[in-house]
């Protein structure tokens, strides 16, 4: 009988993809795959490889809400008796849990029923939910050499294993990067999550018709941009001429990122990787807000590497970028020592090494 993986995962592009990439490489082993989460995940679950989905009950709070604690914590529960009666009957051989709340319910119903369960931590920074599982289940895996505020003992004894990406991106390590000539367009790539980042959709086409007219002119801009900030970013960059694609969604993203001589992006632990593994250098802009500073640390991977430069949020401006924009891409010598410094620290193979602990453990 084929050996069947759980796979639970938050309803974000962040969680769910590592999860899709380990799914693939499953299914390539022989393995089934069934999918848990909560209603979150139908939007982005399209195409995820799995048999069956496990809708289970789950919440999150804000720290200092007790009545908030209290209700997610019930929600909770219920997810891990749904997830103990599905598991009764789909009989898996190992749970793997890809953090965000979602997530949880399928790991206490792991932990519960006393099944190998695995932990995949795609941030520098261990998550909330993560962070309250690790020491009771089997094993840990990350995607970063260091595991900030998890447990000591988690910490030292989790296995780094990359993060792993989608086919289409993993491709990418294989296709070499070639600077832009000196008089030759510049096709530069903006992203800022599956919505859009407010900063991002409002101040990089200001810092970009800021640049001197020779550098502006050889732009070619491919930028996410959050719905209601569209046509004033269209109306930008049509009144300093700069050609740009502007959309809420880029579907083919592993094609454009595959063409890009820079990239600007927050420094969640899908992109910081995936801009690891296609070896693109990079302005990252990590999330202000994030709980822990969990994006400025995936971004000091690549900072530290020399592939990337780092833009704080509270030392951003229209300025300060156009400046960095301006001195990156008139030196393609520099773009091309990012890139391959980028690459240096990458794991391609991150969902083949992922899979490998997956049946390791399922063996425990």
């Amino acid at each position: 009988m084929r050996k069947t993986a759980v796979l639970a995962a938050g309803g974000t592009g962040g969680h769910l993809f590592p999860a899709q990439a380990l799914a693939e490489a499953l299914i390539a082993r022989g393995w089934s795959v069934v999918l848990a989460s909560d209603e979150r995940v139908a939007g982005l679950a399209q195409d995820f490889p799995a048999e069956r989905h496990i809708p289970l009950s789950s919440a999150t709070y804000r720290p200092g809400d007790p009545i908030g604690m209290v209700r997610a914590g019930l929600a909770v529960f219920r997810g891990a008796m749904q997830a103990r009666a599905a598991y009764r009957e789909i009989g898996p051989n190992i749970i793997v849990g890809f953090g965000g709340y979602p997530s949880a319910p399928a790991l206490v119903g792991a932990i519960l029923d006393k099944r190998p369960c695995l932990i995949h931590e795609q941030n520098a920074v261990m998550g909330r939910a993560n962070r309250m599982l690790a020491g009771h289940v089997t094993r840990v895996a990350c995607a970063f050499p260091t595991l900030l505020k998890a447990p000591p003992q988690v910490a030292a004894a989790a296995t780094v294993v990359g993060n792993p990406v989608r086919p289409a991106i993993r491709a990418l390590a294989e296709v070499p990067y070639v600077p832009p000539t000196a008089d030759g367009p510049i096709r530069l790539l903006i992203t800022g999550g599956s919505q859009g980042a407010r900063l991002l959709s409002e101040l990089v086409p200001e810092a970009i018709a800021a640049l001197p007219d020779g550098l502006r002119q050889r732009l070619a801009v491919q930028q996410q941009t959050r719905p209601e900030s569209m046509e004033t970013a269209r109306r930008i960059y049509r009144n300093a001429v700069v050609d740009a694609e502007i959309a809420p969604f880029f579907r083919d993203m592993a094609s454009r990122l595959g063409a890009a001589h820079l990239v600007i992006g927050r420094s969640g632990a899908g992109s910081v990787c995936e801009f690891a593994v296609a070896g693109r250098p990079a302005i990252l802009v990590p999330l202000a807000i994030a709980l822990d500073d969990d994006q400025g640390q995936n971004a000091k991977l690549l900072a530290d590497a020399g592939g990337a430069e780092v833009a704080r949020e509270s030392q951003l401006t229209v300025a300060s970028l156009s400046g960095a924009l301006e001195k990156l891409l008139s030196n393609p010598a520099r773009l091309a020592r990012m890139a391959a410094a980028s690459r240096a620290v990458s794991i391609p193979d991150a969902a083949e090494r992922l899979a490998d602990v997956v049946e390791e453990t399922a063996r425990l």
